[in-house]
């Protein structure tokens, strides 16, 4: 464990009008232990998960690669305040780590591609291929399997839309595995039943308004998973 304790203070937000202050689980403070090496934020869209892990992430000064900048026609000011008004508590002082979003990876892959033209061991790092010439998948297995060796606290934003479900168990052993060393710490938003189904998860849900430990089982995903499933049998 390197945190283990997050903290959202209300009472410091610049406003309630704006996104994401407005958001409904953010409507009052709250102090959320983490109790396990891998943290998993879960719930419908919408509902502040990936706002507040970006955040968290921001807080803990790790870096998130944005990829090609694009214009916006309604800037919002308060977007990237949030971390602002967030407390952490490290258990043996900071450590680095990583961001990883599917929509954001295909433009760093790109950016790796172009820094092995001058340095081709960097590719070495990645398995000794190009992560551009692989499909999606691939790629960012490569990329789970090279990082996440590494001692740090790892942020991980709907890992699941890059990878189909034998890619997500793939991913959810090394997340287990890695964990389970003591170096790795994962918190992860995810839709996936798959990735909340590990066994060392602490699992947040972000439903009814509210941000609330819940059991694996008692997941929407889970339910909804389980109902599919039970009514093709």
């Amino acid at each position: 464990m390197h945190l283990n304790r997050l903290v959202i203070n209300r009472d410091r937000f610049p406003t309630l009008k704006k996104y994401p202050f407005n958001l409904p689980v953010f409507q009052k403070s709250l102090d959320l232990p983490l109790t396990e090496a891998v943290t998993v934020f879960t719930g419908e869209n919408g509902t502040g998960k990936s706002t507040l892990l970006k955040a968290l992430c921001q807080r803990c000064n790790i870096h998130i690669w944005e990829g090609l900048q694009k214009p916006r026609y309604e800037y919002n000011p308060y977007e990237n305040m949030l971390q602002e008004s967030l407390d952490i508590n490290w258990v043996n002082g900071s450590v680095p780590g990583s961001f990883f979003s599917p929509e954001l990876f295909r433009n760093f892959s790109q950016l790796i591609d172009e820094w092995a033209i001058s340095n081709p061991g960097l590719l070495k790092y990645y398995g000794g291929e190009s992560l551009v010439t692989q499909s999606h998948g691939q790629a960012c297995m490569a990329y789970f399997r090279a990082r996440y060796q590494i001692k740090g606290l790892h942020f991980l934003d709907e890992p699941e839309a890059a990878l189909s479900p034998k890619t997500q168990l793939e991913l959810l052993k090394v997340i287990t595995e890695m964990s389970a060393k003591g170096d790795a710490q994962f918190i992860i938003s995810t839709h996936s039943p798959i990735l909340m189904s590990c066994q060392q998860a602490q699992l947040y849900s972000f439903n009814a308004n509210e941000i609330r430990e819940i059991d694996y089982r008692s997941t929407e995903h889970y339910k909804v998973y389980s109902e599919f499933f039970r009514s093709k049998s």
